[in-house]
């Protein structure tokens, strides 16, 4: 047999199906063009599974059963498609014949079982699908008589591969043949050589999508070495073998109907979804571990934008709805769906109904936490709700029943990490008390029950045995790994299941966002405006005076003028004149006044007719022209929630942002990103990542970036390119550390929080009852006085921000510790609500100084543009929480013409290499000073860092003006400057300890 033909690969597949997958060989000649079916195999595999009901349509159609019965098949294949045939069956003068039997989800029906055995799946090969010409397709696999999947193979070794057998798929194989139909007879089709595979479920000419269906190979595309075999061989051996080839047919594939109105008329568009395989793989990966581990373990799915979360998201809660154990019990009561998505709820029952035809299954909480008490009550297979509503359950549900739960989080971030995840498993890991047993026990006080009440809450904040929780996410920061990863061999968390941004941008699902990046840098000089020289504090001046060159119309209008002019030229001809931008402002008075001037700019060029522009921020925002406030739907004339669907319509091209719509908002036709906000980490890749979304005739994105250095967006999106984890694990020591810290201040007492304790944590107590609510704040209100007898303003905020901090810390950590301690879970709940009470800040005395300072000098100068590479082969790794610090660095203050000059010079100053003796200086310095020898002495050098980075800026002040050359260096060019801190902080830290 010739090794260098297509017949070689051909026979190898055919031969492991037959031997090792269940399939019989077919007879090519059976197929009959003018039905698209294999008549004789129909008959016989209906005569063969149900005789009873065949003898009945005999009785009826007599010697023309045949026939008469294949024309009623051959009609009902053509009006709703061969899946939902094969799936729930035909019907032929009263008689109800199944297509085929799908194995049960227990064995506690040995006749479905055998049912499930009389299932004939044949392979055929070289099938001539036309009685107009003698075209074959070389492999064709069939279902009881239905082709349900077409094969065409290359092999490498003639010099084509699978690129060829799309070509092939596309110019020769006619969608108006039965076999090639859409949804009427083959679900899916294959193009196959021996390192890559290709689907499609519906081929439309050179027009057909094409999607690969790869494992992946180094967390990017393709397929890894086979030291067994060819890369492929996954595809015969695994996915098309006869239980995994039945089960996707009965629980995988399914028809999605999308409603679209054009011109006052609704259409239906039809798309036949067959999972890709990293979809299929993670839902059956998922299942196969529960069946192995049972209830109580979490997971995380890190899965790229653009994998298609949703489906998977459906596929596994309807798989993890009806999975059984051993002695064939369902494993979980209820499956909940966590999702701020609303496509994602219709979606789900339509997809559900489908494999089960019937309602019921699944049910959205839309109304209420009464109807989701009640949902989980009844046991209802799978709830859709949203996170919002858990917290509203708990005094709601009473003697809830303890059950088994699976909990699918849709995008799960470190929100889940806190109260309203505390919640949600107090509701789903509730037991009711049996006081009667305990009241026969002598010693058992008061004390006792709320200690009890106390270590319920502890726990539930930790792992649950009857919880099981799977989070979903493109971008997991350090405390989703920390809640939700699976500990890997070096011991720490990293995701269950993995399809990466790499992969997906390399596969094409999405586009990369960093292809064209463009960087400007603004260049500015300040003078004073008045004859004094007052002192201001350093820190607040600088910010205080880069928020007026922000905001100066000067700046304003010339960042305007660059952005509209740019997209009429440029973006306006992209995916066929319909791309659209996003401005992200770096505030709400920024994006109000960057609207403003759009509009001005737009109407004195006249170009109202070719550029609309839409604004959206939170709440109302104060400015000179508005002193009562504006909100967004003042200025746009839309309703926040009908905003972006109008953005959707082709007049309006660019939407200004405040922290709005920079995550969950998909608008495939938005091709470019204007950059005015500092952005970093998982924000800048959720930002930027608006932009990934692929359509017809999007072939890029583009983005153009005032804020941001191009280093700093490379290192927020290379731990998400490949394989993320973190750096360090957790010290949960830090929680007791922080307190004793936040005890020095000595504004609460043990005794106030034992008081404070005993109303919260009583089973008995309403926070809505006036007398209850009212011992909670008298037991915080001496607390509240002595903060508010504090002079400095600087210690009232290191005690707020350390407060603030340890509840943070303890919300997250008390998820993942592997013990209970009351004492912190009192003290959470006081500090909590001792949190809530204390005085906010007076927002209006942060610094002013536009009065005092004037712009004498403004340049905005194109600094780069061009691909930001990311690196292949580099594992992610996310820093986590290693000291939760309470000092604030001491703020000096210095004469305003001091701090104009140091900002003058970062900006308008070209840059040189510095001598050795500026270092030396400042490390002797350093090395002189009390607090960093106390603190090397006392604390890990990751400890140490923060005391020493603090010294580290104020020492470089002081010295500015005798090297200002490399005093910006080290603030402007971030690589630099870490480099140097980290040089310096080593070389102290060990001369420290000699």
């Amino acid at each position: 047999m010739n090794i260098s033909n297509e017949h070689t690969f051909e026979s190898a597949i055919v031969q492991s199906l037959v031997e090792q997958g269940g399939y019989t060989k077919g007879n090519a000649a059976d197929y009959s063009p003018e039905l698209g079916l294999f008549k004789y195999e129909v008959i016989h595999f209906l005569q063969e599974s149900q005789p009873q009901k065949w003898e009945k349509i005999t009785a009826i159609h007599g010697a023309d059963a045949d026939n008469r019965v294949i024309q009623r098949l051959y009609k009902e294949l053509d009006l709703r498609g061969s899946l939902d045939v094969l799936r729930n069956g035909f019907v032929d003068y009263g008689v109800r014949f199944q297509m085929a039997f799908f194995q049960p989800a227990s064995t506690l029906n040995p006749d479905a079982l055998a049912l499930y055995e009389k299932n004939c799946l044949k392979v055929y090969r070289q099938v001539f699908y036309s009685k107009d010409n003698r075209n074959s397709v070389d492999v064709v696999l069939s279902l009881n008589g239905i082709p349900v999947a077409t094969l065409e193979l290359k092999n490498q070794f003639t010099g084509q591969n699978a690129t060829n057998a799309q070509v092939q798929y596309g110019a020769t194989r006619d969608n108006k043949e039965l076999l090639f139909t859409f949804k009427k007879r083959t679900l899916v089709h294959f193009a196959v050589d021996q390192d890559e595979v290709f689907m499609a479920t519906k081929l439309d000419g050179t027009k057909t999508y094409w999607l690969p269906f790869n494992k992946g190979c180094n967390n990017g595309k393709g397929n890894p070495v086979n030291p067994d075999g060819y890369r492929t061989s996954y595809l015969w051996e695994n996915i098309l073998t006869r239980d995994s080839w039945m089960e996707i047919i009965q629980r995988f594939v399914h028809l999605q109907i999308e409603e679209i109105e054009f011109e006052g008329r609704k259409y239906k568009k039809e798309k036949l979804i067959f999972p890709r395989f990293h979809q299929l793989n993670a839902v059956r990966k998922i299942s196969q571990k529960v069946l192995q581990v049972g209830i109580g373990t979490d997971y995380l799915i890190q899965h790229s934008a653009g994998s298609g979360k949703s489906n998977t998201i459906a596929w596994l809660a309807y798989h993890l709805s009806s999975l059984h154990n051993a002695t064939d019990e369902r494993i979980f009561d209820s499956v909940i769906v966590v999702t701020d998505r609303k496509v994602l709820d219709q979606q789900l029952q339509d997809t559900i109904y489908q494999f089960e035809h019937k309602s019921g299954v699944v049910q959205k909480i839309d109304k209420n936490s009464e109807q989701l008490a009640q949902a989980i009550g009844y046991g209802t297979n799978i709830i859709i709700t949203t996170l919002q509503k858990f917290p509203f359950i708990v005094e709601k549900v009473e003697g809830l029943p303890e059950r088994k739960y699976a909990v699918i989080i849709d995008e799960a971030h470190s929100s889940q990490g806190g109260e309203a995840s505390k919640k949600m498993k107090e509701v789903l890991g509730s037991k009711s008390l049996d006081e009667a047993e305990k009241a026969d026990i002598d010693d058992y006080t008061g004390d006792d029950y709320i200690r009890e009440q106390i270590e319920r809450s502890a726990t539930a904040r930790g792992r649950q045995n009857n919880i099981s929780f799977f989070g979903f996410t493109a971008t997991p920061k350090y405390k989703t790994l920390e809640v939700f990863g699976n500990k890997g061999a070096d011991g720490k968390p990293e995701p269950f299941d993995l399809y990466s941004m790499r992969q997906a941008i390399e596969e094409r699902f999405i586009l990369d966002v960093l292809d064209n990046y463009t960087t400007y840098e603004l260049f500015f000089k300040l003078t004073k405006a008045i004859e004094d020289d007052p002192k201001f504090n350093k820190s607040k001046a600088a910010t205080a005076i880069g928020r007026f060159v922000s905001l100066h119309p000067h700046n304003l209008a010339q960042k305007t003028e660059i952005m509209i002019e740019h997209f009429r030229q440029v973006v306006a001809k992209k995916i066929g004149g319909k791309a659209k931008a996003m401005l992200v402002t770096g505030s709400r008075l920024h994006a109000k006044r960057y609207f403003e001037e759009f509009e001005r700019y737009i109407h004195a060029k006249g170009y109202q007719d070719e550029i609309k522009v839409l604004v959206a921020f939170s709440g109302k925002v104060l400015d000179n022209n508005f002193p009562d406030g504006v909100s967004e739907p003042e200025l746009t004339g839309y309703g926040e929630k009908e905003l972006p669907e109008v953005f959707g319509h082709d007049e309006y091209k660019i939407l200004i942002v405040a922290d709005k719509y920079q995550t969950g908002f998909d608008q495939p036709l938005l091709h470019t990103m204007y950059v005015d906000k500092k952005l970093s980490g998982v924000k800048a890749v959720q930002t930027l990542s608006r932009l990934n979304r692929t359509c017809p005739g999007k072939e890029d994105t583009f983005v153009l970036d005032f804020a941001n250095d191009r280093e700093t967006i490379l290192k927020s999106f290379q731990p998400y390119y490949e394989f993320t984890s973190v750096k360090e694990d957790v010290d949960i020591n830090h929680l007791y550390d922080l307190k004793v810290r936040l005890d020095a201040f000595q504004l609460y007492t043990d005794s106030e929080i034992e008081a404070f304790a005993r109303i919260y944590f009583n089973a008995s107590t309403k926070f809505n009852n006036p007398r209850d609510q009212k011992m909670l704040y008298a037991f915080t209100d001496p607390a509240t006085d002595r903060f508010k007898a504090i002079d400095k303003e600087e210690k009232r905020d290191e005690f707020k921000k350390g407060l603030r901090t340890w509840t943070n810390l303890y919300a997250f950590l008390s998820q993942i510790m592997p013990f209970i301690d009351s004492d912190l879970e009192k003290f959470y709940a006081y500090a909590k609500l001792l949190q809530m009470r204390l005085p906010k800040r007076d927002l209006t005395e942060n610094l002013q100084i536009a009065d005092e300072i004037a712009l004498e000098y403004y340049r905005l100068q194109k600094i780069k543009e061009g691909s930001i590479e990311l690196q292949k082969g580099e594992n992610g790794e996310l820093s986590g929480v290693t000291e939760a610090g309470l000092t604030r660095p001491k703020e000096d203050e210095a004469p305003l013409s001091e701090i104009i000059d140091v900002l003058n010079e970062r900006f308008n100053t070209q840059f040189e290499e510095a001598d050795k003796l500026f270092f030396d200086q400042i490390e002797a310095e350093l090395l002189m000073d009390d607090t960093l020898q106390t603190q090397a002495k006392v604390n890990k050098i990751d400890t140490f860092k923060f005391a020493f980075e603090d010294q580290f800026i104020n020492k470089l002040f002081e010295r500015m003006e005798q090297n200002q050359d490399i005093f910006e260096k080290i603030l402007d060019d971030k690589a630099f400057g870490d480099v140097v801190r980290e040089i310096m902080m080593k070389s102290i830290y060990r001369k420290l300890n000699v």
